[in-house]
């Protein structure tokens, strides 16, 4: 007798194939079995009935790399279904060196209250880290470049020495062997902007080795987008690498008008033979620091670097100068946004936080100060990158994006709850919503796309291009990571105004068997698991 059965629910196997209603019996962490409803027996029967049953959902961006050691229930994805969080854009957890970690800041929530201890060197390490602290969801990651280039160069514009050069691929080839599932790089981010496309072509070509994904923030989303994604198609020709694009979009309303190209040449080169797919997140605004708008240059050395540049009178102008001049070099997201268009969502200072939830116009206004001055100034007096909000994006695009049959979801942020300490800063509600807005919005609301397709597009086809083996479907002997919803009620609640709320519909989560979620409310249990990817089988370990 099975230990759980979930009885007559629609199943959505994550083939993208048409939906059935039946029995799935879950024993101990794997799917033992599927059958006609009533055909299986178990000590635990889940009425499934009028309910949707699927597998659980891969979030290819996320950020939950702090949020889940401050707390492991991973509360605003399981509520909406995700049962896999990948982390890694640009920046991994590991490997660290000795100065890596006396230097470490805390770097993406911002706040003094995310704090602990770094217990671990390489990303492995990390990663088993979270799983013996007790996490809800499973974990995978990308290796970042710019982890690599801090660890081996430095924050110094130069490209890398032969030497630097060799460490950086060893060090990829032990993350590879340890089960990242590729590498990342966000190259509109020093260090990674410094990096040339041979750097990175070299690189890729050992993430090659082990069949595994590069994945990249492309150096510009904005003016120069067309000149960005032929770089990347480059990079994936050359190095011979399957590759993805991060949060596929064009931003800046003079800009939205690319997008049908982008398509076509991705499209192109798919019928090519090149392995490329996409992600996107599901709100036509993106979240990134206020430092973004200014120059590359001016990040060069670090932090500490920047702060002292601010201060200077002279390079300070400099870098106002830059803020307004057109390039093709680096993705200005001053100029390619109004102050109305950019909201301070997160601020470290407590002299700040009163700002947060403003838009930089209206903060202008209270300060008195030129709109320039007023970033340089707010970026200065927090000492951190500011994490901000730019309306940048057409619903129209986001709409055909949808539609592409190689395009996953993510949320682009950390998994989050409504409580102490995350609600010290307004998040983008895509840390709340991404994926129940696929749902809602998309199949319900606007007939986009069908459920079994956008099924597949969150669980069975990310699976499929991490290899991930024994997840993504709803299959016998796969691992149980099984979600039970409700169509016609998934809704995202989130706001850029009030982006601290939950979204409903989804009524039970198991992870590896255990469950996560119950008729709606976390049932407090932990049993997420590292997963590697396709690297891991050449390991010694």
């Amino acid at each position: 007798m099975d230990d759980i059965i979930i009885r007559g629910g629609m199943i959505y196997d994550g083939s993208g194939s048409v939906p059935f209603q039946g029995d799935i019996a879950i024993q101990g962490d794997r799917i033992a079995a599927i059958g006609k409803p009533g055909e299986l027996s178990g000590k635990t029967i889940i009425n499934a009935d009028g309910l949707a049953v699927a597998p659980g959902f891969i979030n290819m961006l996320s950020w939950a790399t702090e949020s889940l050691i401050i707390d492991g229930k991973s509360q605003s994805d399981i509520r909406q279904g995700v049962t896999l969080e990948v982390m890694g854009e640009g920046t991994s957890m590991g490997p660290l060196s000795d100065k890596m970690k006396a230097e470490r800041k805390h770097a993406i929530l911002s706040e003094e209250d995310a704090v602990y201890d770094v217990e671990w060197t390489t990303l492995s390490e990390y990663l088993e880290f979270l799983e013996k602290r007790g996490v809800s969801c499973n974990i995978a990651s990308f290796i970042g470049s710019s982890t690599l280039r801090v660890y081996a160069v430095g924050y110094d514009n130069r490209p890398p020495t032969p030497d630097e050069m060799a460490l950086m691929k060893s060090l990829i080839r032990q993350a590879m062997e340890e089960g990242a599932v590729g590498m990342s790089a966000a190259l509109i981010y020093s260090p990674a902007t410094y990096a040339s496309t041979e750097e990175i072509i070299e690189l890729a070509k050992v993430v090659a080795e082990y069949d595994g994904v590069y994945i990249s923030h492309i150096r510009s989303e904005g003016k120069a987008i067309l000149e960005a994604l032929d770089e990347f198609l480059r990079i994936t020709r050359e190095a011979n690498v399957r590759s993805e694009l991060y949060h596929l979009k064009a931003a800046g309303r003079s800009n939205w008008h690319h997008m049908d190209e982008v398509i076509r040449r991705i499209e192109a080169a798919r019928a090519e033979g090149l392995h490329i797919t996409a992600d996107m997140y599901t709100y036509p605004a993106s979240g990134t620091g206020l430092d973004a708008c200014l120059p590359p240059w001016a990040h060069e050395g670090g932090q500490d670097a920047l702060m002292a540049r601010l201060r200077d009178a002279d390079t300070r102008e400099r870098i106002k100068a830059d803020m307004t001049s057109p390039s093709d070099e680096w993705e200005n997201m001053y100029a390619e946004n109004s102050p109305e268009n950019i909201l301070l969502a997160g601020f470290k200072n407590p002299a700040l936080k009163s700002l947060t939830g403003k838009r930089l116009s209206e903060v202008i206004k209270l300060r008195g100060t030129s709109a320039k001055d007023t970033v340089l100034d707010l970026i200065l007096e927090d000492d951190s990158r500011v994490f901000t909000i730019y309306f940048s994006m057409s619903e129209d695009n986001l709409r055909k994006q949808v539609q592409l049959p190689w395009v996953s979801f993510c949320s682009d942020a950390g998994s989050i709850a409504p409580e102490y300490p995350f609600t010290l800063y307004n998040p983008h509600p895509r840390a709340y919503g991404s994926f129940a807005r696929v749902i809602g919005k998309y199949v319900r609301e606007e007939n986009a796309i069908t459920l079994q397709e956008a099924v597949r597009r969150l669980s069975g086809f990310p699976a499929s291009v991490l290899k991930i083996q024994e997840r993504g479907l709803l299959q016998p002997g796969y691992f149980a990571d099984v979600i039970i919803f409700d169509p016609a009620q998934v809704q995202d609640h989130a706001t850029f105004e009030n982006p601290h709320q939950f979204s409903t519909g989804m009524v039970h989560v198991f992870v590896n068997g255990g469950q996560v979620l119950k008729d709606g409310e976390h049932t407090g249990a932990t049993p997420g698991c590292v997963v590697r990817g396709a690297g891991w089988k050449k390991s010694s370990r």
